[in-house]
């Protein structure tokens, strides 16, 4: 199941790195998460300061 960025993001980008699957990107208003190259390995929720990062 893949990851979703919750309205939580405050757009920090410190997940976008992190991805090694390349599956983020900076949005308009916070970070998204392509569903169809996320692998849900959560690299991304383990250095997400607020959480944003989750299954759906």
């Amino acid at each position: 199941m893949a990851y979703k960025i919750s309205d939580a993001c405050i757009s920090c980008g410190a997940c976008e790195p992190e991805c090694p699957q390349n599956a983020i990107a900076e949005g308009d208003s916070q970070y998204v998460i392509d569903a169809e190259l996320c692998i849900d390995c959560g690299a991304c929720a383990d250095v997400c300061p607020v959480g944003a990062p989750a299954t759906e």
